[in-house]
Formats: C-alpha cells, sequence, structure tokens
C-alpha cells in the first residue's frame, strides 16, 4: 500500500473545498493499493463551446488525481508536491455524464514522482491519458 493507512474520502474531497477542483465539482471516489480515482460531471463548466468536454478540463482532473496521490505519499510534514510537466493525449470526447479519472504510479523517487492517469466515459471508454511528472519539495 503506497497511501497512508485510515484515508477516507472525505478528508481528501474537503481538501478541494473552495478551490477549482470544487468549482468543477471533482470528487474522490475510490482509494485503492496503488490507485487513487475521482469523478466530474460533463456540465456547462467542463464544456467548450462546441459542447464537448473541455480538454482543460480533463487536465484539472488528471492534475488534481497526481497531485493529490503524489502528496498522499510523503511525509507532509516536511514534504509537499508540485507539478513539473504534466500531457493529455484526448482520444474520445465525452458530451455529458460523468467522467472517472484513475491515477497509479509509474516512478516514485525521493525527487520526483511521475503518475499515469487514465480518464474513462460512463461506458468505459477511454477518453484521456495524461502524465504528470512531480518534484518532492523540502519545506523550510
Amino acid at each position: 500500500m503506497i497511501f497512508p493507512p485510515n484515508l477516507d474520502l472525505d478528508t481528501l474531497n474537503n481538501w478541494g473545498k473552495n478551490t477549482m477542483t470544487d468549482f468543477l465539482d471533482i470528487r474522490f471516489t475510490k482509494i485503492g493499493e496503488d490507485f487513487l480515482e475521482a469523478t466530474m460531471p460533463v456540465m456547462e463548466k467542463t464544456k467548450q463551446p462546441l459542447g464537448l468536454l473541455h480538454g482543460g478540463a480533463n487536465v484539472v482532473l488528471a492534475e488534481t488525481l497526481g497531485s493529490v496521490a503524489a502528496t498522499l505519499t510523503v511525509n507532509r510534514e516536511k514534504q509537499y508536491c508540485v507539478g513539473l510537466e504534466i500531457n493529455a493525449n484526448h482520444l474520445k470526447s465525452v458530451r455529458d455524464g460523468l467522467v472517472r479519472g484513475v491515477t497509479k504510479p509509474i516512478h516514485l523517487g525521493r525527487k520526483t514522482q511521475v503518475w499515469e492517469i487514465k480518464i474513462f466515459t460512463e461506458n468505459g471508454e477511454l477518453s484521456c491519458i495524461s502524465r504528470i511528472t512531480m518534484a518532492i519539495m523540502e519545506k523550510h
């Protein structure tokens, strides 16, 4: 298990209060041994003018998942994590419903981490795949 024991979804969902995560209604839904999952509704706030899920909204979901997951693996009293680079390939457009993102670690180093995030439609089709590199910083 890479995440701390006794971690609950309410705690994770409260971290995002009054932030972009809250504005886009991103909700953490599942914590596994080596993954973290969250959902985001496809609605007016997350769509682009053609009525499709905005690619930037996908990236917000991906960065939220990767950043929170990375933060959960470090000693938060001594360290914090920030994004260095993120990319996303948008594979399938989504017009409505709920998308579900799942992140898993690719590399958990002392100074950097790399996380893969897959975003799925309600039908389980892969809509977007993303990768984020996180820097682990020391608090002073």
